[in-house]
């Protein structure tokens, strides 16, 4: 049940009017500062010394700025024993829903990982690499949202990672409204790194084997010029879910040992259901016989895993079977190579021409279970109705696999086709990017002004997918061209022609591409009394494009339960911006930044940020900000082409008429969405106040509430009020005589600007060093803490925090309320040990606060949350020379089972958040030599 927007009350709003009360009276004192300059116009103002810090364009005498910034260094990447960007950033507290693994292979963007900021959505956090953009991936994350793939960047480039937690569309544009991910790469490097590892699962599978060459030559300083480049080549085999049987639920589809129903377990295949009206897609296959019901088709037992299924069974509740246990990749298997060098040449008094080059390519292949042959699905036609009606899959009247008494009429048939063999997903994306700039002091003016490239090229390429039209044909007419198809215990007639007839590859093509050009100047004005007042002056033009040809046949509708996905478009950006940082008392610091940002197409967005931080003593300082943004639309959501994707969703009419639990709870539906030319950009308004307090030059700590308001979200239109106003293709096994009470198989919606949310967190970040005799322990916490996670359409406010919400993103994987990493590492001599403990809270396995549950036992009582998860990983590495570096990591050192989560589409009975509970325990060792 939906709940109606309550107004805000003073309390709730508290955080919001406290903070605009701050930067308004800071502001006021900003104007007072630069009114009264005629103090210091006489003097010459103090040259700023070169600090870039992520969120401003003005460099810096120190690294603390309003903003709340996270500052990750190698060390604390490398104690992980992770081996990938992406790997290491999705284990950060402040990352949440939204977020993209690489483990969703079957995923719209399967291939491709992202980060999803305050749970946002990856299309919402901006990643820089070197403080600029790069193109996005080519499959854009629910067929919707473009986003930075995190895996073409080497790791051993990475110099540092900030992750700034608030706005910054006024610094950078378009995309930074939960906040910007700023890879830093090496800017210099002389001599040569040789790293090799090698990974495997304590299973013995999954192995991982990468190597990296880091070389450069030649000093800025004394030669003028340096030159360097990092290469990463890497593979990592797949793992089965068949090779985790010895993990309880993750190894199998099938939940009955842990109390569920064969109805009502999503991983499970072949289940009658709805008394016998639905399901039945088993490898034996099902017909419906004159009053509606299904009837098994003979041999189960032959073709099942399943202990204890008979032919008498199949008729009863169908031919049970595990197709994920037997066919479906836990990880994908990749292939890649990353390539990143940079070269800078000095000239005149502190000018620097540069140019960096990037290359990556990476081959990902994710099998998944058999297709079937009915279903629902959608391409700009409309939706198609394999189940029931004029276009259901049926086998005609003659086929030698009816049942007697059903030859002479025919049978709607539901199959799944294992004898095609397993649906894989290969993708191979390219991805380049070129930098050439020039920096340097003009006077009293410092500029920085480059030119950027950068695109990729993804090719998709499926196997084991069923042409529609083709299948038709080969069950439903005897004389058909490519033969008759013979199904379940008489598979293995087949020829090879009749599989490559209803079984031919498709393929499908995504491009991006940016081109943008950036100038900025910055200076010292004047001294004031805290230091120099800095100025930041700007422009930029962007031109970006992205397009995805739609696969093989999905723009006729004729690739089963494959939904169309295509977009095109380009846009061209034009953008000013300024920036001001005065540190107008010793104790007190001010800063302004605004942004205009012109489309081609007309529309203009400005953007302001204010921030102040105050010092009252050395150890201590107050902050605080005001950032808006906006995410303006991309091609896949206002250009040309469309969207089939799928959901889960309760069907309120089937519950309405019988209240069982089988009608009431969510099930997988089509969701067809298409482009809309009139959408509006996206806004955000965020705040943030905090506390940095380091007491001892030992002691550091950081606490940070915030908030973020987004409004005019781009979003299909909802899809229960899609249900609720009869937008829904339906099959025909209505429920006692009622018309349109049929299961939905497909929901028709548009992208609009229909929702808000609004996200309310603390973030706190604590660490601490030790002495201890002749070594050193240093200890560090991260704790994210979201208090609010309200999304409002219409006249109703939903909040997801704490609950399995909102699946309406990728994966589904909920909003847990809390994240904490707390690492230890102890130094001694040379030897270093790690430990990182991650813990992620419990969820109520209810679809938002005060909502239904959205699982049940096999006795129809609900599951009421997922559990809570913890693991421990644990590093050490042993400089044998100053040359010579041995180094070994276990991740989920205890080999913790990730809980059992029965409503998550991400992955098969665990939640993507546990990742690691997956798999297990996984070993990594690895030897580092430096050449001097």
């Amino acid at each position: 049940m939906k709940h109606p927007v309550q107004r805000l009350n003073s309390s709730r709003n508290s955080l919001a009017q406290s903070i605009s009360t701050v930067l308004a009276s800071s502001t006021l004192l900003l104007v007072g500062a630069l009114a009264s300059s005629s103090a210091f116009a006489q003097e010459q103002a103090t040259n700023l010394d070169r600090i870039t810090v992520t969120g401003s364009n003005i460099p810096r005498t120190n690294t603390e700025t309003p903003s709340p910034v996270q500052v990750i260094t190698r060390q604390e990447i490398d104690r992980t024993g992770k081996t990938t960007v992406a790997e290491y950033l999705q284990t950060l507290t402040a990352d949440g829903s939204g977020s993209i693994p690489k483990t969703f292979g079957n995923g719209f963007a399967g291939g491709g990982a992202g980060i999803s900021l305050r749970g946002l959505g990856a299309g919402s956090t901006l990643v820089l690499l070197n403080g600029r953009r790069m193109a996005t991936y080519g499959l854009a994350d629910d067929g919707q949202k473009v986003f930075t793939d995190l895996s073409t960047i080497p790791l051993d480039a990475v110099e540092r990672i900030d992750v700034l937690k608030d706005g910054a569309s006024a610094i950078y544009g378009s995309d930074a409204i939960a906040g910007v991910v700023n890879i830093i790469l090496r800017s210099d490097f002389q001599g040569a790194i040789l790293r090799g590892s090698y990974g495997t699962s304590g299973d013995g599978d999954g192995n991982a084997k990468k190597a990296t060459l880091t070389a450069g030559t030649g000093d800025l300083t004394s030669d003028g010029w340096n030159a360097f480049f990092s290469l990463d080549v890497g593979k990592t085999d797949a793992i089965k879910i068949s090779d985790r049987k010895n993990r309880k639920w993750i190894g199998t589809g099938d939940t009955r040992p842990w109390g569920y129903a064969a109805t009502d377990a999503q991983f499970l295949g072949g289940a009658f259901l709805n008394g016998g009206t639905g399901g039945g897609t088993g490898p034996n296959g099902s017909v419906f016989d004159a009053t509606g019901h299904l009837v098994a088709l003979p041999g189960c037992a032959g073709l099942t895993t399943i202990p204890g299924q008979t032919d008498a069974t199949a008729q009863a509740q169908g031919c049970l079977w595990d197709p994920n246990q037997q066919y479906r990749d836990l990880t994908p298997e990749e292939k890649y190579v990353n390539v990143f060098g940079r070269a800078s040449f000095a000239f005149g008094e502190g000018g620097e021409v540069y140019t960096e080059i990037g290359y990556s390519k990476k081959d990902t292949t994710f099998t998944n279970t058999p297709s079937g042959v009915s279903g629902g699905w959608g391409y700009p036609g409309g939706p198609v109705n394999a189940n029931s009606g004029a276009g259901a899959t049926v086998l005609g009247p003659g086929h030698p696999d009816l049942p007697p008494a059903l030859s002479a009429t025919g049978a709607r048939l539901r199959y799944s086709a294992w004898d095609v063999g397993p649906r894989v997903t290969n993708n191979t994306n390219e991805f380049n990017r070129f930098l050439v700039g020039v920096k340097g002091n003009w006077g009293e003016w410092s500029y920085d002004t480059a030119y950027l490239h950068s695109g990729t090229d993804l090719t998709n390429k499926r196997t084991g997918f069923l042409r529609y039209s083709a299948v038709r044909c080969a069950l439903g007419n005897a004389a058909c061209p490519g033969g008759v198809w013979r199904i379940g215990d008489n598979a293995g007639l087949n020829s090879q022609a009749l599989y490559d007839y209803i079984s031919p590859d498709i393929s499908a093509r995504a491009k991006s591409s940016l081109d943008m050009f950036d100038f900025t100047v910055s200076r010292s004005l004047m001294d004031l009394k805290g230091g120099p007042l800095g100025l930041a002056l700007g422009t930029e033009w962007r031109k970006t494009s992205n397009s995805l040809t739609p696969q093989t046949y999905t723009d006729q509708g004729d690739i089963i339960g494959l939904g169309y996905s295509a977009y095109d478009g380009t846009q061209n950006v034009y953008a000013g911006y300024a920036e001001l940082s005065a540190p107008v008392l010793e104790q007190l610091e001010l800063s302004a930044a605004l942004r205009y940002d012109k489309y081609e197409s007309g529309e203009g967005k400005a953007t302001p940020k204010l921030g102040v931080k105050w010092s009252p003593v050395d150890w201590l300082a107050l902050r605080a900000s005001y950032a808006e943004g906006f995410r303006a639309p991309n091609p896949a959501e206002n250009g040309d082409g469309g969207l089939a994707a799928f959901s889960n969703a309760v069907d309120p009419v089937r519950c309405g008429i019988t209240g069982a639990t089988a009608d009431c709870q969510a099930r997988q539906v089509a969701i067809i969405t298409r482009p809309n030319p009139d959408l509006k950009p996206e806004e955000s308004k965020s705040y943030s106040v905090g506390i940095v307090m380091q007491p001892t030059s030992t002691t550091s700590l950081t606490v940070d509430a915030w908030e973020i308001k987004r409004t005019n979200e781009i979003a299909p239109g909802d899809t229960d009020d899609a249900i609720a106003a009869g937008n829904v293709l339906r099959d025909s096994n209505n429920l006692n005589g009622v018309p349109n009470s049929g299961t939905i198989l497909a929901v028709n919606t548009d992208y609009v600007n229909a929702t808000s949310s609004r996200v309310r967190g603390i973030d706190t970040d604590i660490r601490q060093t030790f002495d201890i005799g002749p070594g050193q322990l240093e200890m560090d916490l991260q704790w994210s803490h979201v208090l609010k996670f309200e999304r409002t359409s219409g006249t109703t406010t939903d909040d997801y925090a704490g609950t399995h919400g909102n699946c309406d993103v990728t994966n589904c994987i909920g909003t847990p309320k809390d994240r904490i990493n707390f690492g230890t590492t102890w130094k001694q001599g040379v030897w270093s040990v790690s430990g990182v403990a991650n813990y992620i809270s419990k969820m109520d396995n209810i679809d938002k606060r005060g909502g239904s549950y959205q699982a049940f036992y096999a006795d129809e009582t609900p599951v009421t949350k997922i559990s809570s998860f913890t693991t421990f990983d644990l590093s050490g590495r042993w400089n044998v020379t100053e040359a010579f570096e041995l180094n070994a990591s276990v991740q989920n050192v205890f080999d913790r089972i990730a809980p059992l989560d029965p409503t998550t589409y991400g992955a098969v009975n665990y939640n993507p958040l546990h990742f690691s509970g997956a798999i297990g325990r996984y070993f990594t060792v690895g030897a580092k030599y430096t050449f001097n």
